[in-house]
């Protein structure tokens, strides 16, 4: 706290320790953690939702879409909020939001309780979400990439460790007994996180990285010109079409695993005995979780373009191998972890991108307006739900879903390197 009062009476003197860096670093991945389930999680709702209703499933997962598009697409309004107020206000706000939609799904009968549910906690996963990698972004100039694959990880790994005691409580206690449980508790830690988060002020932290793979502007962008920036709109659409991919198995892993008939299939790997779905849904968390800082320390040395060309690549490759071997149990549970571990760095590579092109003043408004993008994808969730049901199998899902990420790849190397080179070039002038 002695740097906070040093930094409000001298602000040009006043860099903060990295220890107090980290911490606050650490309070974002802490957040993060706790609203990692209401989307990672959901998956594991699905079959008994589905069992006690009878609805079919497209029906049911319009409430995990609705979910992601009220948590991504509101991001730029809760940032405007952020930059302007600190993220205290907007972090207390959205724990609040979590615990209600998580409680609103535990006493709901109707598909538009449900939809109701999640489009409540997916406003306030969406203001947590976007106020720490904000945050991250503000606080580590000199290792963006980093800062934001971290945050971001606190997402991706974050429901590693309550996939069993969720899976576990559904069958002992009932699926609406584990909204209640889990959304309550969530959203009471995520309130309690909200008073130790701050925003940098000016002077308190170091300057922008000087590297020569890394194109970074010394202008800051405000949102209404970011928007009006075509090569913003090329970033935009290749975080969908990368962003689609994943979270269709995301919210689909454990229908896949059902209509592969892998689901109760017992897998032995590293010397621990689960069921294919429990270990999958385990690995993936935590790899979707490793591979954002992973991929954000690359990409902070070799640029972020080449790491996009590398990873979704291997995402591309991923999918279609997933889709040729994924019926065998123990390939289901491997390559389903490489999936995810070559899509989750999309969130600490397009939020570093976009701040590095439009700079850091208004990089949580900035990075929120670009992660609406997931929520756009997200309406491609049900659309491969039809597609699975309209077909009987999921092939074509898996095979537009490779090709997607191949094309994006392909974008990033030849289109969005020497352009972005071109963009940040004239804004130093």
């Amino acid at each position: 706290m002695t740097d906070m009062v040093q930094a409000t009476a001298a602000p040009a003197a006043a860099r903060v320790s990295d220890a107090y860096r980290w911490t606050q670093l650490a309070v974002g991945v802490a957040a993060m953690v706790m609203i990692a389930n209401y989307q990672y999680g959901w998956t594991f709702f699905v079959p008994d939702i589905q069992k006690k209703f009878g609805w079919d499933r497209a029906s049911i997962q319009w409430a995990f879409t609705l979910f992601v598009l009220f948590e991504t697409w509101l991001v730029p309004v809760e940032g405007w909020f952020v930059d302007k107020y600190g993220p205290r206000i907007v972090v207390l706000v959205g724990g609040v939001l979590c615990a209600l939609g998580w409680a609103i799904n535990a006493q709901a009968t109707t598909l538009n309780g449900y939809y109701l549910g999640m489009i409540i906690a997916g406003i306030g996963a969406g203001g947590v979400y976007g106020t720490c990698v904000g945050n991250a972004l503000k606080w580590f100039p000199d290792k963006r990439g980093l800062a934001a694959g971290i945050t971001a990880a606190g997402f991706g790994a974050g429901s590693a460790l309550t996939v069993a005691p969720i899976q576990a409580m559904i069958k002992d206690s009932g699926f609406q007994t584990t909204f209640l449980y889990f959304g309550l508790g969530q959203g009471i830690i995520i309130c309690i996180l909200a008073f130790f988060l701050f925003a940098p002020k000016a002077g308190q932290v170091p300057a922008v990285a000087q590297n020569a793979a890394l194109q970074q502007t010394r202008r800051n962008y405000q949102p209404t010109e970011v928007l009006r920036q075509p090569i913003f709109w090329l970033m935009y659409f290749m975080f969908v079409i990368v962003g689609a991919g994943g979270l269709m198995v995301t919210a689909n892993l454990k229908p896949i695993a059902v209509d592969w008939k892998v689901d109760a299939i017992p897998v032995t790997l590293i010397g621990m005995t689960m069921t294919a779905v429990t270990f999958a849904a385990t690995i993936d968390r935590v790899l979707n979780g490793l591979t954002r800082p992973f991929f954000g320390w690359i990409s902070d040395m070799i640029g972020r373009e080449n790491t996009m060309f590398i990873a979704f690549g291997m995402e591309g490759f991923g999918i279609w191998m997933l889709y040729l071997w994924g019926h065998d149990p123990v390939w289901f549970v491997l390559l389903s972890g490489f999936v995810f571990f070559a899509w989750g760095e999309i969130y600490s590579l397009f939020p570093s991108t976009c701040t590095d092109t439009f700079g850091a003043k208004f990089a949580t408004t900035n990075a929120g307006l670009l992660y609406t993008a997931k929520g756009t994808a997200a309406l491609l969730v049900p659309i491969a739900n039809y597609m699975q049901q309209s077909s009987g199998t999921w092939d074509s899902v898996f095979i537009i879903a490779a090709g997607a990420n191949i094309l994006a790849s392909l974008l990033a190397i030849a289109v969005l390197k020497p352009w972005r080179k071109v963009v940040v070039a004239k804004s130093t002038l």
